[in-house]
């Protein structure tokens, strides 16, 4: 997300703050719209979901989800009221996390409401972590379809581990999973791809995904075929990213994933903390 972007939305969703005894809120109705939800029904549903969040967070959710009514202009110059909730920030925050990322504006609410200050600078820099985030979760995802999918074609834990690695040695332009580990100075333990920058792995989920696609559409069976397969992804992948001047093996290890995971988490409870002093005080 760019830094005109960032900085349109940031403008919104201000304009569209209130303040009410020092606690700042949105309503739920212009939240709607600011997060592209067409019809009120679906977005109460992401309402519901972030209430049982703020539940299982152990903090009351008549503090944060506040009923009100609201007087809407109808046709003919009629007026009528309908339900509306007052949202603090750490409400809007649990609805921008139960919906779909892949909007535009609920991956920049995400961070928006989780950012205790409204400078620019912090909000792109959180946006970007939740990204490298989400992509690391979906990766994870699409590789364990993956090895349950082969173990079906007959091919066991190892063979998924062989394929993978394959994999990676032909994303890397010949360089293996290990070699990339030494590169990037990351323990042998450890997962390559909680080291790795976001377009690298997405560019993994792509072709790991072509895979699955490829394995149920044309019925591949065995370690040797799906191994092909994988390897042609990842080298495809690789040429589209060469276009743009990217050599997967040439960009530097990033922060370690599992540490960035501790930070957003922390910070989800300094935003609860907050609002339970700004409620006592």
């Amino acid at each position: 997300m760019d830094s005109e972007v960032v900085t349109r939305l940031m403008k919104t969703f201000e304009e569209a703050a209130y303040e009410e005894n020092g606690v700042e809120f949105w309503l739920a109705r212009d939240l709607q719209i600011l997060l592209g939800y067409n019809e009120w029904r679906n977005f109460a549903k992401v309402i519901e979901k972030a209430k049982t969040a703020c539940t299982s967070s152990h903090q009351a959710v008549v503090d944060h989800f506040v009923d009100v009514n609201k007087t809407i202009a109808m046709p003919k110059g009629a007026l009528r009221q309908v339900n509306d909730l007052m949202l603090t920030r750490y409400a809007s925050y649990l609805v921008a996390q139960n919906g779909d990322p892949r909007k535009e504006s609920i991956a920049f609410a995400q961070s928006y409401f989780a950012v205790q200050t409204h400078k620019q600078e912090t909000l792109e820099k959180r946006i970007r972590l939740t990204e490298r985030i989400l992509a690391r979760q979906r990766l994870k995802e699409t590789e364990t379809e993956l090895s349950k999918l082969i173990y079906e074609r007959g091919v066991d834990g190892q063979g998924f581990g062989r394929i993978r690695s394959k994999g990676d040695q032909a994303l890397f332009g010949g360089l293996t999973t290990l070699q990339m580990k030494k590169k990037m100075g990351i323990p042998d333990a450890r997962p390559l791809a909680d080291f790795l920058p976001t377009i690298t792995v997405k560019a993994k989920d792509l072709a790991t995904e072509i895979t699955n696609f490829n394995v149920r559409k044309n019925d591949l069976h065995g370690e040797p075929v799906i191994t092909d397969e994988h390897v042609k992804n990842n080298q495809d992948v690789r040429e589209v990213l060469g276009k743009s001047d990217i050599k997967p093996e040439e960009l530097p290890a990033e922060e370690d994933i599992k540490k960035l995971q501790r930070q957003v988490k922390a910070s989800e409870k300094h935003l609860a903390a907050g609002k339970r002093k700004r409620t006592t005080d």
